[in-house]
């Protein structure tokens, strides 16, 4: 479950909270209680959410401003979803393969997403719009001068704003999603001791490695 507390309606006074609660759940359902949207997912995202109006509205007109942006939206989607699975958020990657489909992405370009470089289906925007997406999420904003330049060739001054902007924004909601514990997020640890066999004791591992009696 969450880590945080999840917002029953009947706590919600923000217009704009229950529009979505209406909207995403139906008007006679708890999201807090009685779990799942259309996509499949819990829907927890909106009820932790509702924790602030101030930080809800905030994320909504975010997701209203990334559809208005003047850039290919298959091109958004293809940020959006490397930067789900750069940040390893399994919620980010799910939801925008699911999008991607929506827009007529083929099928062959989104299962090649997580190894992208060895893929041939990518063109060259595509590709660079992909290597940005890592700079960004895997390498801290160190973008290579050759990749921006072939962003530069494909699209406006615009355009590239828009595609970082949504892109960051992406990372984070991948970030906040899996410290939260939210949506497909909501999972254990994956790093944790395989324990030694029983009887293993105190035995000096390294000792073996090194040959030593």
């Amino acid at each position: 479950m969450p880590r945080l507390r999840e917002v029953p309606r009947a706590e919600v006074t923000d217009e704009r909270i229950l529009f979505f609660y209406d909207r995403l759940f139906a008007p006679d359902r708890d999201p807090a209680v009685d779990h799942g949207t259309a996509t499949g997912t819990p829907g927890d995202w909106w009820t932790v959410f509702a924790q602030d109006p101030d930080v809800f509205r905030h994320a909504v007109r975010g997701f209203a401003l990334y559809r208005n942006a003047r850039l290919d939206p298959l091109l958004r989607e293809l940020g959006q979803c490397r930067a789900g699975w750069a940040r390893g958020s399994q919620f980010v990657f799910s939801q925008h393969c699911k999008q991607m489909r929506a827009l007529g992405m083929p099928e062959e370009k989104i299962q090649a997403i997580p190894h992208w470089q060895t893929a041939d289906c990518y063109d060259r925007l595509e590709r660079a719009v992909l290597a940005y997406t890592d700079g960004i999420v895997l390498d801290g904003g160190r973008v290579a001068d050759e990749i921006f330049a072939v962003l530069k060739e494909h699209l406006s001054d615009q355009e590239i704003l828009a595609l970082t902007y949504i892109t960051c924004l992406y990372e984070m909601h991948a970030t906040m999603s899996k410290v939260l514990r939210l949506e497909f997020d909501d999972r254990p640890e994956p790093v944790t001791e395989v324990a030694a066999p029983e009887g293993y004791g105190a035995r000096d591992i390294s000792a073996d490695l090194a040959g030593e009696n």
